[in-house]
């Protein structure tokens, strides 16, 4: 059977997130937990709703979740000075160690993949996939405008 490409970078995403999981779990981290810490590494201060929008979570789901990383002291909520009813989000100490012992799992487990690999090849498939994750958030942007100009907006 010949695969679409489509459906390889799927298979590849779901082998990387199940062995990942397993790795995690070792530590304490779900893969969901994983990702919003991930996130917050990168945008501390981010509001709620905001991270529920870039995770492409429900509000609840992950006004939830930031409580169960609260209780566990990894994130902090501290009120938005610019909204009453907002809170933004910070990585707590224990987050930040937690999420510098989450990297290397990562890092190993890509190498692992790799492993056979030349250096050139990994360096021309990053190329190829970069441009591939452009073309799609240029096709994203572009039905987001064509939807926004459908509805009168």
């Amino acid at each position: 059977m010949s695969d679409n490409i489509g459906f390889i970078i799927g298979d590849i995403s779901r082998l990387i997130r199940r062995t990942f999981d397993k790795r995690a779990k070792a530590i304490g981290v779900t893969r969901p937990q994983w990702r919003v810490l991930t996130w917050l590494q990168y945008n501390e201060g981010i509001n709620q709703s905001a991270l529920a929008d870039r995770l492409e979570l429900d509000a609840m789901t992950l006004c939830r979740m930031v409580d169960r990383l609260q209780s566990a002291e990894l994130v902090e909520r501290r009120p938005d000075p610019a909204d009453r009813r907002a809170w933004k989000l910070y990585l707590t100490e224990k987050g930040i160690a937690l999420t510098g012992q989450l990297k290397p799992l990562g890092e190993q487990l890509l190498q692992e993949a790799l492993h056979d690999v030349t250096e050139k090849d990994q360096e021309q498939l990053h190329q190829l996939l970069e441009r591939f994750r452009s073309n799609l958030l240029t096709i994203d942007d572009e039905d987001s405008q064509e939807k926004r100009a459908a509805n009168g907006g």
